[in-house]
């Protein structure tokens, strides 16, 4: 069983191709493994296990016919709660939508269940995609599993806590400002947030049910993994245009270059002005330059001469543009969000000044 829940999507999707495990059978894994540790993680807010059942044991059903549904078939993922699934509960953490039942899916969990992916349930998130740390007055704090006492970071929390604990292979989620990348560095998992306006954004909260769609910069929609693979293979199946999101560019992926590693020059750094990096992950980050060096690649050491200040200024700018219209207009919502950005705010005002007064 441990090591179905540990595989990666792909070669789950492989092996369940190949006849050598069933969809049932890899779903009964992923729940067995759920009812065991999610109590302590509370990681998964919505199980949809009924509907997983069915549709696992449609998926077998069909390749006895002849039948291959997608590069995802049979696989279960789970899904931010902040993505609208038709008829299973989308809360995004918040009071006011504690028993909202959208009519449609996100455009992006329509394109994995229709590449064969098997809806297996919802991870829990910060309130209205706020904060760091997975809080909300819908579900039980989202905890870390490698230390119950610890955070495994956020917005994306219950996804990246899911993901590390094989209680999942693979999370639909979101990032505005670091809602991926900082779970799946909590956690040690990988995670991707793809290039602005690559991805449709169709179906997400915020914005809340009935505001104007007003999300035009810096959301992305991307995916939180055990493996690089499966990663690649998400952005290629939930990127490309959307008929209900104009905004979207009809371009192709890129595909990734043949060219020689060792033709290839980097530039990289283990540290950055006036932010000190932890010795573990200096240590980690030094031992790939080595090994990039040994294959062949050119490297440069350089920390670039960077303005935090005036990024702090423009990032808050364009989120106040961004979600001003997006958010629920619950007063208690409304509470809460002045609330996380006044901390923000303060937060980055103070780590500002501490940039000006150590400058030169």
């Amino acid at each position: 069983m441990s090591d179905l829940v540990f595989a990666s999507a792909c070669q789950l999707a492989q092996m369940i191709r190949d006849r050598q495990v069933s969809a049932v059978e890899v779903l009964d894994a992923y729940l067995a493994q759920i009812a065991k540790h999610n109590s302590k993680l509370n990681a998964i807010c919505t199980l949809d296990e009924n509907n997983a059942r069915s549709a696992a044991k449609q998926a077998d059903e069909a390749l006895l016919r002849g039948e291959n549904w997608g590069a995802l078939h049979g696989v279960p993922i789970t899904v931010k709660d902040l993505f609208e699934t038709a008829g299973l509960r989308t809360t995004a953490g918040s009071i006011s939508l504690k028993d909202y039942l959208p009519q449609h899916d996100a455009t992006v969990v329509k394109r994995l269940c229709s590449a064969g992916a098997i809806l297996l349930g919802k991870t829990n998130v910060g309130d209205l995609a706020g904060g760091y740390q997975g809080l909300n007055d819908v579900f039980p704090r989202v905890n870390n599993p490698w230390n119950l006492s610890y955070t495994p970071g956020g917005t994306s929390s219950g996804g990246a806590a899911a993901i590390a604990a094989g209680l999942s292979p693979l999370d639909l989620c979101s990032d505005f400002g670091g809602s991926i990348r900082q779970p799946a560095h909590f956690c040690g998992i990988y995670g991707f947030k793809p290039t602005d306006r690559r991805v449709p954004t169709t179906g997400h909260i915020p914005e809340v049910p009935g505001a104007p769609h007003c999300m035009r910069q810096m959301l992305t929609v991307g995916g939180l993994a055990r493996s690089i693979e499966d990663l690649s293979l998400c952005l290629q199946l939930i990127a490309g245009a959307d008929i209900a999101q104009p905004d979207i560019s009809p371009v192709p992926l890129d595909q990734p270059s043949d060219r020689l590693l060792q033709t290839r020059q980097i530039a990289w750094s283990d540290e950055w002005s006036f932010y000190p990096v932890a010795g573990e992950i200096k240590s980690v980050i030094q031992s790939v330059a080595t090994k990039l060096t040994e294959a062949g690649v050119t490297l440069k050491k350089w920390v670039p001469n960077f303005d935090f200040l005036a990024a702090w200024q423009t990032y808050y700018k364009l989120a106040a543009y961004n979600l001003i219209y997006a958010q629920s207009l619950a007063a208690s919502d409304i509470r809460k969000q002045l609330s996380f950005l006044f901390r923000d705010v303060f937060a980055s005002l103070v780590i500002s000044l501490v940039s000006v007064y150590l400058s030169p």
